[in-house]
Formats: structure tokens, C-alpha cells, sequence
């Protein structure tokens, strides 16, 4: 037995999409404004500030082994840029910073409040503090620009670290940013709408036009009984004589 093959009528998912394209542009303007309202009254906005070291580094050692750094050995350099990102977020180091700005933070609170990473495969990298308070990011940043020399010349013997570039206190926040979630609220809108009116049609086995019997069933149209929207005439209403002849009773003609 032949298996009914299916087809996705894509035509008619798009026309399905167009009569209902001001319920998907509602839906989409609902979710942009749940998105909106949120973001602006429920997220505290969070500041980023963000400073930059040098790393200058001839005959290092490093617990007791002694070696050089070329500027042809960059693979080596981004190595030891890794070695003062880790010196960076130790305990020791932190509650330095802590004790040294006057912030209250915990360690854990404080670590997760910073990042760091080497710029461009070079021997600069950069702190960033992301904080509710703009001041406070940009104390904290530049607190650990401070703190940060120190401990890598403790740790790491032969380094020598530089400020490149101070923080500054931010003038915006660095999250979250309104039109991004406007946007994808918006477009989460669209898609379940249309996800849902898609599925709908899918569904949908009532038959529409003679297309659909063609194309589903391979079933031969004979006839089509088009569709009357008002009648022209009114119907004739005959009156037999039990001799068989018949007559017109009614008016046939409607003004």
C-alpha cells in the first residue's frame, strides 16, 4: 500500500501569517514593553571601569628556576601575562584590595566583581570591576593597579609591573542594555505567535479549496459548486393538477 505523502504547503503558512499579522505585531509590541518595563525597573544597572598593566619581564625566576623573555617569545609571554591573572584573584591579593579601599566585600564577592585578560596576545592585560556603584568600580580598579605590583614582584622575582592606563569612573552602564532586551523580547513575541499559528495550520484538515484534495489526495475534481452570496430570483413554486400539467403559482422575478 502506498503511503500518503506529506506536503508543507508553504504558501499557505504565509498567508496563514499574513491575516494574522496584527495579532503577531501585538504580541511582539506586548513583549517589548515586558521587556522594557523589566530591564528598566526590575535589573539594577551595573558599571564597568576598567585599568591596564605592563608586564616587563628579563631573567624572571620563579621558584628558583631562572629564565628569559625575548620579544620573539610571545607564547612564553602570554604564559606569565596567564601566571599574574591568577596572582591577581588569590585570596591575599583580594582582601589587600579590600583592606586597602575600604570596600565591604567579601573574597567571593569581590572576585566575581572582576575579570582580566591579555590584550592582543601582548604583555598588556587589563582588570576590569563591574559594580552597582560607578565610583566604587572605578576605586576598586584602581586600588588593585596599585596592590597588584607589589604582590607579582612578591611572588614572581625579576618582574617589573607598570600602569598603562588608570581607571576612570564610568559615565553609563555597561548592562543591561534596554534596546538589546526590547529586541529580543520583541522577537520572542514573533516567534511564539507565529510558531503557534503555524502549528494551528498544520493541524488543520478542513478542506478549503479544491487545491488541497489534489495535492493531498490525488482525487480528480468532476465539478465545483461555487459559492452563492445572494440569490438573484426567488425560487418557483409549482402547483400540480391531478392531470399532471402544472402551473406557476409564484412570482419568479425579485425587484
Amino acid at each position: 500500500m502506498k503511503e500518503k505523502e506529506e506536503y508543507i504547503d508553504f504558501k499557505r503558512i504565509i498567508s496563514a501569517l499574513w491575516r494574522r499579522i496584527w495579532v503577531i505585531i501585538l504580541v511582539a509590541v506586548i513583549f517589548a514593553g515586558i521587556a522594557f518595563g523589566y530591564t528598566r525597573f526590575m535589573v539594577t544597572p551595573v558599571y564597568t571601569s576598567r585599568t591596564m598593566l605592563y608586564v616587563n619581564n628579563t631573567d624572571i625566576s620563579v621558584g628558583g628556576n631562572s629564565f628569559s623573555i625575548s620579544a620573539s617569545d610571545l607564547a612564553a609571554a602570554q604564559s606569565l601575562v596567564g601566571t599574574y591573572m591568577v596572582i591577581l584573584n588569590t585570596r591575599l591579593t583580594l582582601n589587600e584590595v579590600i583592606e586597602v579601599s575600604g570596600v565591604d566585600y567579601t573574597y567571593e564577592q569581590l572576585s566575581g566583581m572582576i575579570s582580566s585578560e591579555a590584550i592582543n596576545d601582548t604583555e598588556i592585560f587589563s582588570v576590569e570591576v563591574t559594580s552597582p556603584d560607578p565610583k566604587e568600580a572605578e576605586l576598586i580598579a584602581n586600588t588593585i593597579g596599585v596592590v597588584l605590583p607589589d604582590r607579582i614582584a612578591a611572588v614572581v622575582e625579576g618582574s617589573s609591573v607598570r600602569i598603562v592606563d588608570y581607571a576612570v569612573e564610568p559615565a553609563s552602564p555597561s548592562s543591561p542594555s534596554i534596546t538589546k532586551n526590547v529586541a529580543i523580547g520583541a522577537l520572542v513575541g514573533i516567534f511564539l505567535v507565529s510558531a503557534i499559528v503555524i502549528a494551528i495550520e498544520m493541524m488543520d484538515e478542513l478542506i478549503h479549496d479544491s487545491d488541497y484534495l489534489m495535492q493531498n489526495y490525488d482525487i480528480p475534481i468532476l465539478a465545483v459548486i461555487p459559492e452563492l452570496e445572494s440569490a438573484s430570483h426567488i425560487p418557483v413554486d409549482y402547483h400540480y393538477h391531478s392531470s399532471g400539467s402544472k402551473e406557476k403559482k409564484g412570482d419568479v422575478n425579485h425587484a
